[in-house]
């Protein structure tokens, strides 16, 4: 074991410390291992306070940043000391110094700093991290989770005012022997791309407390409240937040729509031809354009369009869907859908009028026998439909 007189103390600047010297520094076909201890001083008992007697020295190690482009082992020979009261009963102890590194910790402490920075400020992944440290998955994530609860504790004006608040779920992590997959909630500041909080679940009970544990005044500064089409979501912000205005996420809206646009089509490609879509249904061969945007599509692509819907819809039940869904999002896409509009484009996409049914009535004298309006597949007055049109029409 190394003795006292060997530990060099122009070593002492390159440790960072004052008390702590190095010594030994040796190479191998892994990197560097670094040999430190503290230097020698009166250590007492922490649980009578009598001066103990050094006992051994117990080596540690901890991965350390590397150096010189090599990983870095860092030897760590803690004293281990000996209480001479007999009456004590903390008969041995061994040092501490969170300095070097925390209590059960496998990285030291300007490790832990290091790749908690990596991973918080430059988003790089743990495995990157650990590549660059020599160490496996599981020691940089620890670190991360151990420093940065610590910065999350001690970040109490992190969660500042908010205009605009967001609710999102996201798949978190596949866990256990069947690798379940489990889910999240992402709270976060719209106004300012800031996350605020991840809680656990895709439910509204967890970001419903989150929600309770913010003061009233911090919850009645909330004037937008933003989210995908979720019922548990709304609930959230509708019992929490009642002054916030609520916004749909546009991706989620134009999905809606384009869902209600495909029924739409397939429908009618059934009651025309009596079959579903096949290659050369001019109805099959026009999906694809239907769904696209509009700035999207060229002179020769909607005049294509538009020669296919004459083929194949010939009551323009499809046209007049794709009319409907293509005008909110033109025009009002920047506003994110808000209430009226979304209210207006859910109703219309829920019930398609048929124009053809309505002539021939006109025409005819006799009442149509479908009615003004005809309800797309799955979209009848049953509960699931009452529960979408109350889930998107805010």
């Amino acid at each position: 074991m190394p003795s006292e007189d060997r530990s060099c103390a122009r070593c002492v600047q390159f440790v960072g410390l004052d008390d702590v010297a190095i010594v030994d520094l040796e190479t191998s076909t892994a990197g560097l291992v670094l040999t430190i201890e503290t230097l020698p001083r009166p250590v007492g008992c922490p649980s009578c306070g009598v001066l103990a007697r050094l006992k051994d020295r117990a080596p540690v190690r901890l991965i350390d940043l590397p150096c010189y482009g090599r990983p870095t082992t860092t030897v760590w020979l803690k004293r281990r000391f000996t209480c001479i009261d007999v009456d004590c009963e903390q008969k041995t102890f061994t040092e501490r110094d969170d300095r070097i590194a925390p209590s059960r910790s496998s990285p030291t402490a300007r490790a832990g700093r290091f790749v908690t920075h990596q991973v918080g400020a430059h988003a790089r992944s743990v495995s990157e991290v650990a590549e660059d440290l020599g160490c496996n998955w599981h020691t940089v994530n620890n670190a991360v989770v151990q420093w940065g609860e610590a910065l999350l504790e001690a970040d109490t004006e992190r969660i500042c005012s908010v205009e605009a608040l967001g609710l999102d779920e996201v798949a978190f992590a596949k866990l256990g022997e069947r690798r379940k997959l489990y889910f999240a909630t992402t709270i976060a500041d719209t106004r300012r791309g800031q996350l605020l909080d991840v809680v656990p679940g895709r439910g509204g009970a967890e970001p419903k407390e989150w929600m309770k544990a913010r003061s009233e005044q911090w919850r009645a500064g909330v004037k937008w409240a933003t989210l995908d089409l979720s019922a548990a979501f709304r609930s959230v912000f509708v019992a929490t937040l009642p002054g916030a205005t609520l916004v749909a996420d546009p991706f989620h809206v134009v999905k809606h729509a384009n869902s209600k646009l495909d029924e739409c089509r397939r429908r009618v490609q059934n009651e025309t031809l009596g079959h579903r879509g096949r290659k050369a249904d001019p109805l099959f061969r026009s999906r694809r354009l239907l769904t696209m945007a509009k700035q999207r599509l060229s002179e020769d692509a909607e005049a294509k369009m538009v020669g296919l819907l004459k083929a194949g819809d010939r009551k323009g039940e499809v046209a007049t869907s794709w009319a409907t869904r293509k005008k909110p999002f033109a025009s009002s896409m920047p506003t994110l859908m808000r209430q009226p509009l979304l209210s207006g484009l859910t109703n219309s996409l829920l019930t398609w009028p048929i124009a053809a049914n309505r002539s021939r009535s006109a025409r005819s004298g006799e009442p149509s026998k479908t009615g003004a309006t005809r309800s797309l597949p799955g979209t009848g007055p049953t509960p699931a439909t009452d529960q979408l049109k109350r889930s998107t029409t805010w």
